[in-house]
């Protein structure tokens, strides 16, 4: 049987209680095989508080990895810390989230135990020959034109998944809790000073964002992206940005989704006055819906998309954040737009 390591990532509800992110319950899916026993590895976290969600996903063993206060955020001791887990508990496979945390994570990990390293996995098969330790990697490559599957070679291969990749799959089990402390961490010369937001572009990644609200030329200023982040906030979403809005000043780099940005896959994406050209369309391709709002009917987003508007974005959004806040949204009171879809 092998045992898979399963590195967590933890948010705080508005209640204020630890939970684990949503996007971690695919990843745990897809790393969930026969004749495989699931380890979780959380870092200084209320385990009893994320023991019944892990529990529900398959979750046989929750490692708590306990690090000192003020080594926990720094990105060195974290990896070490790590390593050694998978070291004393003989993990085979390693899966993480292709996020910011993620992505500086997995590569040190990979570095420290000499192990091969696949990000942005659409899906992984641990036993494709049960001769070798062998395993398959599905990546989308050329901006989501391709799917490669890339076979690893060496022992504790690690995988990056890509967030939103697959539906969740609840899987009952028994649950314990082990617990790992006084961890012998060599000293490091990465001193972390200080951690916290680079930007308030917003309150979700855009890489984890279910559902995201994105501006474009078409939202004409940077002052007219109040009423993105306004509607973005009812919606619990994330708000992004074509290129345009980006080189204009408009909104932060972070913000930018493209070729040249973020590459996204929530489960729907607003395209609020974007024209959707190919740079812009290769980094939110995957969505699984694609709702366009643009004065232009002939513009390319509006064919690649599963639902769209014929008007004007800062008319429409305002609406339909009244729409969204009021108990008793009256649909007669809107504007009588041009609505159309693909279907």
């Amino acid at each position: 049987m092998k045992n898979i390591a399963v590195i967590i990532e933890t948010d705080v509800s508005k209640s204020g209680r630890e939970e684990v992110k949503e996007i971690c319950f695919g990843m745990i899916t897809i790393a969930r095989e026969k004749n495989c026993e699931l380890f979780a590895f959380v870092i200084n976290a209320d385990i009893q508080a994320l023991k019944p969600d892990l529990k529900s996903f398959g979750i046989a063993n929750i490692l708590d990895i306990v690090l000192e206060s003020d080594l926990q955020y720094n990105p060195v001791v974290r990896a070490k810390a790590m390593v050694k887990a998978v070291e004393k508990f003989h993990i085979d496979a390693v899966f993480g989230l292709c996020t910011p945390m993620g992505k500086d994570l997995l590569p040190r990990m990979a570095a420290q135990l000499d192990a091969p390293l696949v990000m942005g996995c659409i899906d992984v098969d641990l036993q494709p020959d049960s001769h070798t330790k062998n395993c398959l990697a599905k990546t989308l490559q050329y901006s989501g034109k391709a799917i490669a599957t890339i076979k690893t070679r060496g022992n504790i291969p690690i995988f990056g998944v890509k967030p939103n990749a697959v539906k969740p799959v609840k899987a009952q089990t028994d649950t314990r809790i082990l617990r790992f402390d006084g961890i012998d961490l060599d000293a490091t010369k990465l001193k972390l000073i200080q951690t916290g937001r680079n930007d308030k572009s917003a309150d979700i990644n855009l890489s984890e964002a279910d559902i995201i609200i994105a501006g474009g030329r078409g939202m004409k200023n940077p002052e007219n992206f109040t009423t993105l982040f306004k509607c973005a906030k009812i919606l619990n979403a994330s708000v992004g940005a074509s290129r345009v809005a980006v080189d204009e000043g408009w909104v932060p780099y972070s913000m930018q989704v493209g070729q040249t940005g973020e590459k996204v896959n929530p489960k729907v994406y607003i395209a609020c006055g974007i024209s959707g050209s190919i740079q812009h369309f290769a980094g939110m391709k995957t969505s699984q819906m694609v709702i366009a709002i643009n004065s232009d009917k002939d513009a390319p987003i509006m064919s690649n998309s599963d639902y769209y508007v014929v008007a004007d974005a800062l008319e429409v959004i305002p609406e339909l954040t009244k729409l969204l806040s009021s108990t008793q949204p009256k649909a007669a009171n809107l504007p009588n737009y041009g609505v159309g879809n693909k279907f």
